[in-house]
């Protein structure tokens, strides 16, 4: 696939304003459109509650902003009901409606009347969902073999209800997997192996993978042990280039073999805090960080043009916490940043 240096964005957005947001993302996200999470404007956006539709136990606690895995009294009753939509493959079941995604719905229709070659979705990835969750007593549900197999195959076939809504607009379509929890696999504090998170990321991507075809890709935006990832098989690889370019670029074999093998790598090269923003979001500043990556990458013997063709611009992050301004300008940034790259 090429890809050429196309922009897209992550997900979250600080705005309001669904038709507006949709219209600026199409504007400036020409050949990469993606649907909103107007994180700001309800607790249901946010990116654990909005994938938490139609998975048993799961209690929304409006006030903690926060999910708790409530069995109840009869656990029994509903493990059986979710298992057996999920083994029929019922997928409407599994729906992200309306009132959890409200964006999702609207760039579909926009996109259809578009130049976009793809529309890009996005979905809490099943680790970070899981690490999210806690149980009645205070607990992560990640040390709960039975509620973490229950959110892993949610996540997954809620992930092929998307992808089949998302092909509505009659464009090619990515899906992002979200795992900001990665990073802190290893650590003293992780209550999950390596080997497992690896397990889980296959058992979901193969799963939407056989029933559509789509692009897979993980996006993390901290520091991780990446070769969990890369094992994982994505498509695309999304890190925050601008703050982790260096740790990164420390996994040289597995990132000649992943381009090499047709895999894309997406540099979330405009930082997405405002703080980081206001001090360092100019396009010099950005320009210095990014070629610092794709000159270590032609030193290794990824030639020019397989480097642009497999390179995806986006923010380091989702956008959701930034200023309204400051989140517009960052748009902005990568409109430009292709343009200066073509230019040099």
């Amino acid at each position: 696939m090429k890809f050429n240096l196309v922009t897209t964005g992550i997900g979250s957005v600080p705005f309001l304003d669904i038709k507006e947001t949709c219209k600026l993302i199409i504007d400036s996200f020409k050949k990469i459109p993606f649907w909103p999470q107007l994180v700001k404007r309800t607790i249901y956006e946010d990116m654990i509650i909005q994938f938490s539709e139609g998975i048993p136990f799961l209690k929304v606690d409006k006030e903690k902003r926060a999910i708790f895995a409530i069995k109840g009294d009869s656990p029994e009753k509903e493990l059986l009901k979710f298992y057996e939509r999920f083994l029929e493959e019922d997928i409407s079941y599994f729906s992200i409606s309306k009132d959890y995604a409200p964006g999702l719905y609207l760039m579909i229709d926009l996109v259809k009347k578009s130049d976009a070659t793809f529309i890009k979705g996005q979905t809490v990835g099943p680790i970070t969902f899981s690490a999210s969750i806690r149980d009645q007593d205070g607990r992560s549900i990640l040390s709960d073999n039975e509620i973490m197999d229950v959110c892993t195959k949610g996540i997954a076939i809620k992930g092929v209800w998307q992808v089949r809504k998302l092909k509505e607009s009659g464009k090619n379509v990515i899906l992002f997997l979200d795992e900001p929890y990665l990073a802190s696999i290893g650590s003293a504090f992780s209550l999950i192996s390596k080997e497992k998170v690896v397990n889980i990321l296959k058992e979901v991507i193969g799963y939407i993978k056989q029933r559509e075809d789509v692009l897979i890709g993980i996006h993390c935006c901290a520091n991780t042990d990446w070769s969990m990832i890369f094992d994982s098989r994505p498509d695309i690889i999304s890190f925050d280039a601008f703050g982790y370019m260096e740790n990164f670029l420390l996994y040289r074999d597995k990132i000649l073999r992943f381009i090499k093998d047709g895999g894309a790598i997406a540099w979330g090269i405009v930082p997405t805090t405002d703080a980081d923003f206001e001090q360092k979001g100019n396009i010099n500043k950005i320009l210095k960080r990014l070629k610092i990556g794709f000159e270590r990458l032609e030193e290794w013997g990824i030639n020019r043009e397989m480097l642009i063709r497999s390179s995806i611009l986006t923010p380091s992050c989702g956008m959701g916490t930034m200023k309204e301004e400051n989140a517009k300008k960052a748009i902005q940034l990568l409109k430009e940043i292709p343009i200066k790259i073509w230019e040099g």
